[in-house]
């Protein structure tokens, strides 16, 4: 069975340019999936396709990381969703709505069950995966490519996020700026902006409306090591934090608290991931939140970095990834 080489990358076969520039550009969103599968294939395959490919994350909630939409090729709304930026075809090598896709890759042969990606078969900037059956093939077949199909789309949404995120060239003067004044560099996008107040660094994106969107980073530190670091210190430092420095008042949710320990290179972190909310009293509001407490031995510090996320009414898990970006690109000390 033959899968695709690199499952981390953005791996897109060959595709017709000139046929391409005649179709029409391809329209949804990138975590928006139609799976082009027959009705009766896909009673049998339903349940382990949303499986594997809608695992929920949390961020202010439970949300899916994918949402899978199936159409049966074979009826009229498949001429509008066969348009759709992000497709999924099922079948075997018979069926016409995989026979077209697999018209487009630069092979003759094919070695079903088989996991393949090509671009622009209906539609110009349009990705198709397809799931190729052997002529008998069925959810067992199906259920041994999703793992690895999951893998492909995650990292390929994750490469656009950070890719869009950076459409705005990244800000080197301010990172330059902050090993100079504080000994720690953070990697953001020139429309973030920095106000400082003491010790504390407070870098903002509250484009286009600070009504709709927000992303907040906030770095401080502690002259201790990160061995008497605990949850409870974390949580005493962002309070103290938004208390002091933030725009209106965060209270932890602290039955949304999770805790990890992690290694990201050479440096040490506790991480808390959990929901902030206004209190009862204020403006109705709420949002995820990461803060990792990073040991810097080389200072004889420990850096605390906060970044939180106000977007009502958005899917989340694309800004998660922007800030998860900005916060693994943290260094310190010797590490700058």
């Amino acid at each position: 069975m033959r899968r695709l080489p690199l499952l981390l990358s953005a791996l897109v076969a060959t595709t017709l340019v000139a046929s391409a520039c005649e179709k029409p550009r391809a329209w949804g969103e990138w975590n928006s999936i139609i799976a082009g599968v027959s009705n009766d294939r896909w009673s049998e395959i339903q349940d382990v396709v949303y499986s594997a490919l809608e695992p929920r994350i949390f961020t202010f909630r439970a949300e899916k990381m994918f949402r899978v939409t199936q159409q049966d090729p074979r009826e009229e709304d498949w001429n509008q969703l066969q348009r759709f930026r992000q497709l999924l075809v099922i079948g075997n090598a018979d069926d016409p709505w995989v026979a077209q896709a697999l018209a487009k890759l630069d092979q003759d042969t094919f070695d079903p069950p088989e996991l393949l990606q090509v671009e622009d078969v209906w539609a110009r900037g349009q990705r198709v995966s397809i799931i190729l059956l052997s002529p008998s093939g069925g959810e067992e077949e199906v259920s041994t490519l999703l793992e690895p199909l999951f893998e492909v789309l995650d990292g390929q949404y994750r490469q656009w996020v950070v890719q869009r995120m950076f459409m705005t060239p990244p800000n080197t003067a301010l990172a330059d700026s902050l090993v100079t004044e504080a000994a720690f560099s953070l990697v953001v996008p020139e429309v973030y902006y920095l106000r400082r107040s003491g010790s504390v660094y407070i870098i903002r994106n509250d484009n286009p409306d600070p009504s709709e969107l927000i992303r907040q980073v906030t770095v401080g530190w502690r002259d201790t090591d990160l061995s008497e670091i605990g949850e409870q210190d974390i949580l005493a430092w962002r309070d103290d934090v938004q208390a002091n420095h933030f725009s209106y008042p965060q209270v932890v949710n602290s039955t949304t608290v999770r805790q990890r320990r992690m290694r990201r290179d050479d440096l040490e972190i506790l991480e808390l991931r959990a929901v902030w909310e206004n209190p009862p009293d204020e403006f109705p509001a709420a949002g995820p939140f990461i803060t990792r407490a990073i040991g810097c031995p080389a200072l004889g510090r420990t850096y605390f970095v906060d970044a939180w996320l106000y977007a009502p009414g958005k899917d989340k898990y694309q800004y998660m990834i922007q800030l998860e970006t900005i916060l693994d690109s943290f260094r310190c000390g010797e590490t700058v």
